[in-house]
């Protein structure tokens, strides 16, 4: 009987083995989630809200958007790093991923060993607001405004390792002052308090911003892009207004957990070639005032070699800037 049932032991896994990819080539059969590190209605959820549709198209499968916030976009990022690599959990995250290494001594995962990149999604440029009854009316009145107010001005981010709390980082090396930060639960509670004068002044993506800037409900001081954004013609640049050194893209990239099968990340390259060639996708980007990743940029080789550049340049000057998450 032993030597019959370890026949049968051993045809069992080699089935099992054969199957695999055949498994991995019939990918997908059921829906697919993407996680989002941060709370729904900010500039992360926006993005990935508008890839999905055309994504979920081209794999025949619906996609389920998944909201999970928390210390930095940490917390999602760390649920995906643990999930099956079966090609069914993904992550869109942005420039957090690169900055939670040196914000975070006791990370949970390894943004390069622990993922599979798919590709990048979108960069989206930043815009410097403030309420509007705020008296700084250019970006040189703000700067010298809150050098003398240091002690008082209020400014706003999402959290630690968010956008808008690195684009403050930035801000406050670039002017060489501290302000008093007043850190919330995601960027829509913070947008919602500043529009209601709770707190003075934030850097957010304009796919957050750009609707409140144009409805007239906050101060614009300038954008974090080289050139004038096209639905903000009045709104200058960061270099025009006063700070020729200061810019900051905030780039956002898809992944899957280590170890998921090549035949699945491939279509799930596919999918996302397809999302942002669609030219929905592009128009809607367009009015939020960015652009969805080019072809060459949404593929894994790119938002892989980004990632570690962007781990590599963030470190030192978040150790410079003492910045690490409690």
């Amino acid at each position: 009987m032993r030597p019959v049932a370890l026949v049968a032991t051993v045809f069992t896994a080699a089935a099992f083995v054969a199957a695999g990819p055949a498994l991995a080539q019939d990918y997908p059969t059921g829906p697919v989630t993407i996680v989002v590190p941060f709370s729904a209605g900010g500039p992360t959820d926006t993005v990935t809200r508008l890839v999905a549709e055309p994504m979920s198209a081209s794999l025949g499968q619906q996609i389920v958007v998944q909201n999970v916030g928390g210390a930095g976009g940490t917390l999602g990022a760390t649920q995906v790093a643990k999930a099956p690599p079966d090609g069914y959990t993904l992550l869109l995250h942005h420039i957090g991923m690169s900055t939670a290494p040196s914000l975070y001594p006791d990370l949970a995962f390894d943004p390069v060993k622990d993922f599979a990149p798919i590709g990048l999604v979108a960069s989206v440029p930043m815009t410097i607001i403030a309420r509007k009854d705020f008296p700084p009316n250019t970006l040189q009145e703000l700067i010298a405004y809150v050098k003398e107010n240091a002690d008082t001005v209020t400014y706003a981010n999402a959290g630690i390792g968010a956008a808008s709390h690195l684009c403050g980082m930035l801000f406050m090396a670039a002017i060489d002052t501290e302000l008093v930060t007043v850190p919330y639960q995601g960027t829509g509670p913070a947008m919602t308090d500043l529009i209601g004068g709770q707190v003075d002044f934030m850097c957010d993506q304009t796919t957050n911003t750009t609707g409140q800037i144009l409805g007239g409900e906050v101060k614009a001081y300038a954008v974090t892009s080289p050139e004038r954004l096209a639905n903000l013609p009045d709104v200058p640049t960061t270099a025009e207004a006063g700070l020729p050194d200061f810019a900051l893209g905030v780039w956002h990239g898809l992944y899957a957990p280590a170890g998921t099968p090549q035949a699945a990340l491939d279509k799930l390259e596919t999918a996302l070639q397809a999302a942002v060639a669609d030219p929905t996708v592009a128009e809607r980007f367009a009015e939020l005032g960015t652009a969805p990743a080019t072809a060459e940029e949404a593929t894994p080789a790119a938002l892989g070699k980004l990632l570690t550049e962007q781990i590599a340049l963030w470190k030192p000057l978040i150790e410079a800037a003492g910045a690490k998450a409690q």
